[in-house]
This record gives structure tokens, C-alpha cells and sequence, in this order.
């Protein structure tokens, strides 16, 4: 039969047969030999979209032209699907060269697993004596090191490394908010003084680190993940926001605009890790994405830069252009890219704790992304209530810190006034603890002017007392949609259509 091979063959020499008019000569050793990947393993079983980053499987050296060269474990970020599906153009990080890559040389950047063990600074071993730091440090092998505290100075930490047969103990000073060996060069923090020091004292030190027992490297697993991003392709602009714990600055990696978060409190550092790993596992269109980590003067955070419109915030954006120019279906389709968001989000067991038009940026073609849902965490543990956005937070949140989705969806409804009164701060002329003492009476807000019925039925239901009783966010965004489909789609302020696709009445989460 045309295409197979015969089923009786002679053996030995090699053997015929025909693909479609042309013959092949296939010897056994080549058929012993070769055993095809299962068409899983060759072709991903789904498309990538634009912005995807992936991980490349094997080595490609000696590319033809157009295509890319790579090495295995390479990071390329997609930029298009060609006409032949089996094929991307792709970017590579490292290079920063574009090319063209086949589909089944790349297996997308897995997520970063939550691990406690997990440590950026896996070298630290806590409150231990001297003697036990050389103990630790043995056998003898120079550059061997480890960071302690100290027993005799409490709150200084001492740096023991292994040259030659004896283990040399470094005491680190505390000076205005800086570490110091020498009080000649300054630190911010350990990861700092570790990352800096390599080579600058008795040898090449830092040459391998003395992990505590128990503790992974967190530098490993980023790397080994795809997440550890080249701190030289990094190019740091002005300040664009601050947080609590640090500046967030304009970038540019490999030409790709950027949004870096700077945690340089090491501690502070560590709990972030847990919240990036989350980030790792984050992919939607409504959410601001992660696009990896660097580890210099503690973590760099680098996220994906959302072309601001009016500062990129709907506070500021409504407040801008009013009702002249923002139209009720444009409202209502921000308010639906944040439910969508945050859908996401809670089906995958996430709380983002600090909702607000504030962490919503919107984009040039006017897409709304939820931003920092994957550092609230972070940034709420051990804040006492005084410290908590009061006018957000849902009264069991302020009263016992217990976050849910459900204390997320009280939230929303506070955002959906904030949009629809156009950008007017929540709860006018009160104080904070008017705000939160009315609230436990049993106080809502009125709906802002303008604000269609539904809408204020909806945002209502977000503020009843007793969680259980609020919608989960699928149903919010069903029903925005569904008002934004019977609201029309006149022009919006870009000229373009706002639409809504028609979303399932019910869905699983």
C-alpha cells in the first residue's frame, strides 16, 4: 500500500519505501536507532499569545538565516505565531536577537513552586557561635563561606569564610541604616554585601556558599525556572510610585518598557518571594504581568509596563475626561476587565486584600489590568488595622484580618463607585473612623450621580454584611456584561467600540 512499508521484508540491506510518488531508503540501524518523540513531546498542545515566555528545550547553533540561534535553558519571549503554525518569531532575552524558532523547541516558563524552603539568602545560618561556623565550614576549602549573627554583638552579623586551614571571621557593622566590613565600603543589606564582596578580601571569596540545612536556593530555582533575569539588560528610568517598602521605577529590558519594584530589606525581600512565586502562576489578560525577578541590592521585581493613559489609573483617567468624553459603556467596560481580573484570580484560590481603582492601570487601548495582586500579601502581613485602606477593606477584614475573596468583592463595590461616580474619592467628607464605625451600623454609600440601577443592585450586594451573602466575581461579571450588551456600544472615548463577548450564565470556577 502506497505510503506504507511491505509487511514482508528480506532482511538485511536496507529498506524501501514510498511517501506519497518519492521513494525512501531507510537503514535499520537508523530505525534502531531514532525513536520519534510522541507528537505531545514534538508539537505544544495549545498556542502561545504574544508576550508568552518560553524556555528552549535543545541547542540550535548554527541557525539559517531568519531563524534563531539558542542554547538549551535559553529564555525567548513569543512575539507572533507565523502563517505555518509550527513556527514563532521569538526574542531571545540574552541577546536580545529576534528570529524565528520551531514550536517544538520551546516549552513554556513553568511556574515557580511555593516552597518555605525556598531562601534568597540560603547562606544564612542564623544565631550560631563561632565554633560552630567552622565546624560547618569544613572541610577546609577556600571561598567556603557562611553569614551569621553575632553571639557577642547582638544585632551585628559576622561573615565567616574557609583560606587555606583556618576560617576567618568578618564582624558586619551596622552605620546609618548601612552594613559595613571596613567602613570604607557600604551595603544595603546581606544580599548586597554578599553579591559585592565576591573577590575583595582574603581570596576569591563567595567562591561556593555554605547552605544552612533544610534551605534551597532561591537563586537556583528562578534560574532553573526561567524567572532570574540578566541584571545588564536592565535599564532603570524615573520613579513612577512608591511603596512601603520600596520605589517602582520605569525600565526597559531588552528594549521591552518595564515596571521594577526595589525591595532592598532583605527580610522583607524573603516574605516577597513567596508572593512573586504566586505571580509566576498568573496569566491573564486583565492582570499585569510578571516577567521575571533580579537579584541586586535585594529583589528587583520586574513587571510588565502598562502604557499609562492619564497617569494609568481610572481615578485619575475619569477625572481627566469626565462625562463629555467617558460614556456609560466605557464605565462599564472597565469595570468588567477588573471582575474578569479578579475571576481569575479567586478561581485560583488568591486574595489580592487591597483592591482599589489606585492598583488598576489602564492601557492605551484602554484594557484595565489589576496590579499587585500578588504582593498585598506581603505588604498587609503584620500591619496593624490602622494601617489598612479603611474605605476598602470589608468590616471583617478591619475587625478580625480575615481576607477573602469575599472581602475582595466588598472592595470591588467600592471600586465600582469609585468609576462610576468618575473618579471621587469613596465615602466623602468622612474621617476614617466615622467611615469605619457607620459601616458596622449598617451605613452605605449612596449611589454617585448618574450611576445606572444595576449597577448600584450590584454593588450593593458587594457590601452585605455577611460575606457568604456576596456574589463571587464570575456572577459579577456576568452581569456587568450582560448590562454592558444592553447598554449599547456607542463609540468610546478611542474611537473604538467597547464589546463584550457573551459570557455563560454559569460556569465552573
Amino acid at each position: 500500500m502506497q505510503g506504507q512499508f511491505p509487511a514482508k521484508r528480506r532482511e538485511g540491506g536496507p529498506r524501501r519505501g514510498t511517501c506519497g510518488q518519492q521513494q525512501l531508503l531507510v537503514s535499520p540501524r537508523f530505525l534502531r536507532a531514532w525513536h520519534p518523540p510522541p507528537v505531545s513531546a514534538r508539537m505544544p498542545t495549545r498556542r502561545w499569545a504574544p508576550g508568552t515566555q518560553c524556555i528552549t528545550k535543545c541547542e540550535h547553533t548554527r541557525p539559517k538565516p531568519g531563524e534563531l540561534a539558542f542554547r538549551k535553558g535559553d529564555v525567548v519571549t513569543i512575539l507572533e505565531a507565523c502563517d505555518n503554525k509550527s513556527w514563532y518569531r521569538v526574542k531571545h532575552h540574552t541577546s536580545g536577537q529576534e528570529g524565528l524558532l520551531a514550536a517544538g523547541a520551546l516549552r513554556e516558563r513553568e511556574a515557580l513552586s511555593t516552597d518555605p524552603k525556598l531562601s534568597l539568602m540560603p547562606w544564612f545560618h542564623g544565631k550560631i557561635s563561632g565554633q560552630e561556623a567552622v565546624q560547618q565550614l569544613q572541610p577546609p576549602e577556600d571561598g567556603l563561606f557562611l553569614v551569621r549573627e553575632s553571639a557577642r554583638h547582638p544585632g551585628d552579623y559576622v561573615l565567616c569564610v574557609s583560606f587555606g586551614r583556618d576560617v576567618i571571621h568578618y564582624r558586619v557593622l551596622h552605620r546609618d541604616g548601612h552594613l559595613t566590613i571596613d567602613e570604607a565600603v557600604f551595603f544595603c543589606n546581606l544580599m548586597d554585601m554578599v553579591e559585592v564582596t565576591k573577590g575583595a578580601i582574603c581570596t576569591k571569596l563567595l567562591v561556593r556558599p555554605k547552605r544552612k540545612h533544610g534551605t534551597k536556593s532561591a537563586e537556583e530555582e528562578l534560574a532553573r525556572a526561567g524567572w532570574l533575569l540578566n541584571l545588564q539588560h536592565l535599564t532603570l528610568g524615573a520613579q513612577i510610585g512608591e511603596g512601603e517598602f520600596g520605589a517602582v521605577l520605569q525600565g526597559e529590558y531588552l528594549g521591552q518598557k518595564v515596571a521594577v519594584k526595589n525591595i532592598k530589606c532583605d527580610v522583607t525581600a524573603q516574605a516577597f518571594l513567596d508572593e512573586t512565586a504566586v505571580m509566576t502562576k498568573m496569566q491573564h489578560k486583565n492582570l499585569v504581568r510578571l516577567l521575571g525577578v533580579i537579584l541586586h541590592q535585594g529583589l528587583y521585581i520586574v513587571m510588565e509596563h502598562v502604557s499609562k493613559v492619564g497617569r494609568g489609573q481610572p481615578v485619575n483617567f475619569l477625572r481627566t475626561r469626565g462625562r463629555a468624553l467617558v460614556n456609560t459603556a466605557q464605565l462599564l467596560q472597565f469595570s468588567l476587565h477588573v471582575a474578569e481580573g479578579m475571576e481569575y484570580l479567586e478561581s485560583k484560590k488568591l486574595v489580592h486584600r487591597d483592591l482599589a481603582a489606585r492598583n488598576i492601570l489602564v492601557s492605551e487601548d484602554l484594557v484595565a489590568k489589576v496590579s499587585d495582586f500578588g504582593l498585598a500579601k506581603a505588604e498587609r502581613k503584620g500591619l496593624d488595622s490602622s494601617r489598612l485602606p479603611v474605605k476598602w477593606t470589608a468590616p471583617e477584614a478591619l475587625k478580625h484580618g480575615k481576607f477573602t475573596s469575599k472581602s475582595d468583592v466588598w472592595s470591588f463595590g467600592v471600586l465600582l463607585w469609585e468609576v462610576f461616580s468618575y473618579g471621587r474619592a469613596p465615602y466623602p467628607k468622612m474621617s476614617l473612623k466615622e467611615v469605619s464605625e457607620a459601616v458596622e451600623k449598617g451605613y452605605r454609600m449612596e449611589p454617585p450621580e448618574g450611576c445606572p440601577g444595576p449597577v448600584h443592585v450590584l454593588m450593593s450586594s458587594c457590601w452585605e454584611a455577611e460575606p457568604a451573602r456576596r456574589p463571587p466575581f464570575r456572577k459579577l461579571a456576568e452581569k456587568l456584561a450582560r448590562e454592558l450588551r444592553s447598554a449599547g456600544a456607542p463609540a468610546s472615548v478611542s474611537g473604538q467600540t467597547p464589546t463584550a463577548p457573551p459570557r455563560p450564565e454559569a460556569r465552573s470556577p
